[in-house]
This record gives C-alpha cells, sequence and structure tokens, in this order.
C-alpha cells in the first residue's frame, strides 16, 4: 500500500509538470500536446474556406442564376462607371465605446472600450478592434456574388457616407451612421449601423437594392479579420485561448487555433460546421471578444455558411456566408445583423444571443464553472468587494466539503500518529523488503489506517477548485478588482509578493502537518513539491493566489484542529 501511495503522489507531480509544460508551450505558439489530428482532406473544400482575393470569401454553393443579354450589358456599364478613389475613417463616440468605420467597404477598423482600463496602462482604454502598424483586427462585411456570377460590392469597395450625428447626445438612445456604395454588378449595397446607449452591440442592417434589368442572388458575408498574435499581458506559466471561435446548435462552441488554420491544407475539413441555419462567428482573447450574429435580435434562423481561413501573411478570418435569395430589378432586400464587441461579461453576453455566454471558455469544466461563478456573484452581491467574495466562495465550497475533507485529515493523523513505529520497522527490516511489506500492511490493518485515505476524499473535489480556478481567470469582472492596501487588481500580480509569500509558507506548513512518507525519496518529494508549485504563483493573478491562500489557511485549520483532536504531536 505504500508503494501506491507513493507512485500516485508521483504521478500528480508528473501530470502538474506535464500540464505546466503543455501550458508553456502553448504560449509560446506551439502546438498543445492535446490537439487532435485533423481529418483527412476531402475531395472538394467546403464553402467559404478560401478567400477568393484580399480576403474576400469565396460563395457558397447556391447555384447562380442565369445570366442574360441584358444582365451582362448592365454588369459591363457598372464596370466602366468611375470608382470612388477617396476614402475617409469616421469616429462615432457613444457611453460605452469609440468606434472608427472606414468608408473603404464600411469596414470597422478600430473599436476603444470606454471604461475598461488598458492592462499595461490604466490612463488608457482597451482597444480591442485596431488597424495600425502594430495590430491588425477588424470586422468586414459585403456581397458576393454566387458562383457564376460577378463582381458585387464588398468590403473593398469604396462608400459614400451620408451625413449625420457622430457623437451619441445626452438624451438621445440610439445613433444612426450610413454608408452607401456606387452600383457594382448592377448592385448597391446600403450599410446603417445603429449604436446604442449602454450597449456593446452594434446594429448592422445592410440593404441590397437591384439596381440592374436583371434578377440577381447575392449573398452577405460578415467576417472577423485579424493577426495571430497574443494580446499583450499574457502569462508563461499559464494559457489563456485567442483566436476564432464557431457556435451552432448541433456543435456547440467550437474554438479553432491559429495554428490549425495555418497547417490546414487546401482542401482540408476544417475542424468546426461548416453549415447551419443557426449560430455565430467569434474571435476570442482573454476577457474580451468581437461576434457577428445574424438578424436584429441575433439568433434568425437561416441558412448560413461558416468558414475560417488565412487570409494573409499571420493573418486570418473567421465568417460566416448568407445566402439571400433572389432579388428583382429594381427591388430591395435587407438583411439585418449585430456585431459585439466588448467584454466576456457572462450575465450580458447570454441575454444577446443563444450560447454567447460560451466565449468565455471554462473548458471541459464548464458544468462546474457556470454554477461556481453564480455564486460568485451572488456573493460579490451581498459584501461588495471582489476579494471578499472569493475568500466567501471558498469558505463555502470548505464547508460543503467539511466532513470529505475531516475523513482524508483523520486519515493523515492517524498516519502520522503511527509513523514513528513504521519508520522503527523499516529501519529494522530494511535488507528484507519483502518483509518489510508484510510487515507494514500489518501495522496498517491493526491500527485500522488507509493510506490512501487522505488522498482519494482530496481528488475527489479536486474538480471543484480547478473549476474555480479557471472562474477566476476567466472573469473579466476582476480586471483592475481591487481587494485591500496594496491589491488594487485582482487581475495583476501582487506588486509586492505577499500573497504569494504567505502562499509558499502556508503550502510548507501543510506539509509539515502532514505525515512524513517512510520512504526518503518520497519524503523529500513531499517538501519539493510545493515549493516547485509556489514558483508559479509569484506572477499568477492576486485573485487566484489569494484563493489558494485562503484554501491552504482553511485545510491548515481543520488538519490541526483534527491531529489535536486525535493527540497528534506535532513532529
Amino acid at each position: 500500500m505504500n508503494d501506491i501511495r507513493r507512485n500516485l503522489l508521483w504521478g500528480v507531480f508528473l501530470v502538474s509538470l506535464f500540464l505546466i509544460y503543455d501550458a508553456w508551450n502553448k504560449y509560446n505558439g506551439q502546438p498543445s500536446l492535446f490537439d487532435r489530428p485533423h481529418a483527412a482532406a476531402p475531395a472538394t473544400a467546403p464553402a467559404g474556406s478560401a478567400p477568393l482575393g484580399n480576403g474576400v470569401p469565396t460563395p457558397s454553393s447556391t447555384p447562380a442564376p442565369p445570366v442574360t443579354a441584358g444582365a451582362a450589358a448592365t454588369v459591363a456599364a457598372a464596370a466602366s462607371a468611375p470608382a470612388v478613389t477617396t476614402t475617409e475613417r469616421v469616429t462615432i463616440i457613444t457611453d460605452r465605446i469609440k468606434a472608427t468605420l472606414d468608408t473603404l467597404g464600411g469596414d470597422l477598423v478600430r473599436v476603444e472600450l470606454l471604461g475598461q482600463a488598458d492592462e499595461n496602462d490604466p490612463t488608457k482604454n482597451v482597444v480591442l478592434l485596431d488597424e495600425s502598424s502594430q495590430r491588425l483586427y477588424k470586422a468586414q462585411s459585403g456581397l458576393i456574388a454566387a458562383q457564376g456570377g460577378t463582381a458585387l460590392p464588398n468590403h473593398k469597395t469604396p462608400m459614400t457616407l451620408l451625413p449625420g450625428e457622430r457623437t451619441l447626445q445626452e438624451g438621445s438612445n440610439e445613433l444612426q451612421i450610413k454608408l452607401e456604395s456606387p452600383v457594382v454588378g448592377g448592385v448597391k449595397l446600403v450599410k446603417t449601423f445603429h449604436f446604442k446607449r449602454g450597449d456593446y452591440v452594434i446594429g448592422v442592417r445592410h440593404e441590397v437594392v437591384n439596381a440592374s434589368a436583371a434578377p440577381v442572388n447575392p449573398q452577405l458575408y460578415l467576417q472577423l479579420v485579424r493577426d495571430g498574435n497574443s494580446p499583450p499581458g499574457g502569462s508563461s506559466f499559464y494559457s489563456t485561448f485567442t483566436g476564432p471561435a464557431v457556435y451552432t446548435e448541433a456543435s456547440k462552441f467550437k474554438k479553432i487555433d491559429f495554428k490549425s488554420i495555418e497547417k490546414r491544407k487546401p482542401g482540408e475539413q476544417p475542424e468546426h460546421d461548416t453549415s447551419a441555419d443557426n449560430g455565430w462567428v467569434a474571435m476570442v482573447q482573454h476577457y474580451f471578444a468581437s461576434a457577428w450574429l445574424l438578424g436584429a435580435s441575433g439568433d434568425e434562423k437561416r441558412p448560413r455558411d461558416f468558414f475560417t481561413t488565412k487570409v494573409g501573411t499571420n493573418q486570418y478570418a473567421v465568417g460566416m456566408i448568407v445566402p439571400l435569395g433572389m432579388v428583382e430589378p429594381g427591388a430591395t432586400k435587407a438583411v439585418d445583423a449585430r456585431l459585439f464587441v466588448g467584454p466576456q461579461e457572462e450575465n450580458q453576453l447570454a441575454s444577446i444571443a443563444p450560447g454567447l455566454e460560451l466565449v468565455k471558455d471554462y473548458g471541459v469544466l464548464t458544468v462546474l464553472a457556470k454554477p461556481l461563478f453564480w455564486l460568485l456573484t451572488q456573493l460579490h452581491k451581498l459584501i461588495g468587494n471582489w476579494g471578499f467574495a472569493i475568500v466567501a466562495l471558498v469558505v463555502v465550497l470548505k464547508i460543503a466539503f467539511y466532513w470529505l475533507n475531516a475523513s482524508a485529515y483523520r486519515s493523515m493523523a492517524k498516519m502520522k500518529a503511527i509513523n514513528p513505529k513504521v519508520m522503527e520497522m523499516r529501519e529494522r527490516l530494511k535488507d528484507k523488503p519483502q518483509q518489510m511489506q508484510q510487515e507494514m500492511m500489518r501495522i496498517y490493518r491493526e491500527e485500522k489506517v488507509n493510506p490512501l485515505g487522505g488522498c482519494l476524499p482530496i481528488f475527489v473535489q479536486m474538480p471543484f477548485f480547478i473549476a474555480l480556478y479557471w472562474v477566476l481567470l476567466s472573469s473579466v469582472e476582476m480586471r483592475h478588482a481591487p481587494w485591500i492596501g496594496w491589491i488594487t487588481d485582482l487581475s495583476a500580480k501582487d506588486p509586492y509578493y505577499i500573497l504569494p509569500l504567505l502562499m509558499t509558507a502556508t503550502s510548507l506548513l501543510q506539509t509539515w502537518l502532514n505525515p512524513t512518507p517512510p520512504d526518503p525519496v518520497q519524503a523529500k518529494m513531499m517538501w519539493i513539491m510545493p515549493m516547485v508549485f509556489s514558483v508559479m504563483f509569484f506572477v499568477f493573478p492576486a485573485g487566484l493566489v489569494l484563493y489558494w491562500l485562503t484554501n491552504n489557511i482553511l485545510s491548515i485549520t481543520q488538519q490541526y484542529l483534527i491531529n489535536k483532536q486525535l493527540g497528534v504531536a506535532g513532529k
């Protein structure tokens, strides 16, 4: 039994080192060791899986309408018309965002989140979308013709900005910005952006006007284009996801790593759904996200194709293509979409569109993490401080697992009580290993001690504490949230390393309270393990360290009281 316990501890230590190594790989742009191999390539590429040129998606598989002689003449006339060569950028300001629109295609090329302080410079706001020399991250939309058709207005088409307000005035709840394209391929595209007070969601109406003498069959594409660089402020000791995501009711939330897009061969099937009558696309990073949603409410049921693709050197796109059906000559067809650009506030995301709260990714422990986050928010409502809410949540979990922990600590206390007898026996029978094992089993049996009794109850509750770890790591509510004194930001490391030092001290104290393993190598490992793990806590966010420190203090208190109750002396 002692060998089993020793092997179990070694296993935990080696698995932990392996996970740290894997997180380090992902942080430095290497593929995770858990990445699944890509499926074999099909004979043809999925719809919209590759750019047609200049980042414009290829059309979906909807059949093209027949091209009549009159239509061809109209297209030729439109192609020969003089193109608009001047573009401008306009800034729109609401109470939540400061956005920049480019009249070239009506791209949203910059979004500054007002009130969300920058990670590196708290005097500035977070800039999520940006098109600068340092970053590329923008939202685009446009039209493509069904296969065999001619070019239509897209995000490379210069548009005309119509007059109107650019700043949301006091007393107003909505601001509209309208852009019109010239007639291209017999079609004019009108984009109307709706900015609302107190909202990170931008409504985008696309009006398709058929100015030709023949029916047209356009398709609308909505895409997010981003470079593959990790956002600033990350850590080498924990990894958070940055990249595209696709959601459908069938497959739910699917993250797509930039590296997998880079490695995808022509014609290879992507690892996400490529078509559905529901769902959305997003770009996700730590604390923030952007997402294209279809319909005025964000959950409109209509066919769409999804794509992820590389559009340039270190540039990637995720989007969807929506067939609009035939538009008769002189007719107009309007399609509403919503663009979310903002923080991953879980309760707000859930109200915007089905499944959108999943951009705040808890991984495989979502089923545990979501109720823990709910409980944390309820405690915050009562206490009014996120730091003390974390402390209170750990206390609640400790109470919930009190009897399970008590069983583990009683087992460890009994192990500690018989430790002198075991050590004496090992010294006496050190040259007779088989007899030593038999004698050890006899002692455990007579003393009614289970060597694994201190480990199994702890393993049962580990998923809950790991889930809480991801809740604290992922929650944007912790950004710049103060606790007490020197801790002014629970999402940043302790500036004076007081919490990590206390964490290290409590980890060592907890080791001291545990029974010393009879095996000298195992005994050394018991002291080395907390020292190795403590190194990470010096760069962990203060909220995470506070959580582990609180857990350690409560564990030590319970273990000390049980040791005292059973009359187990200190080492």
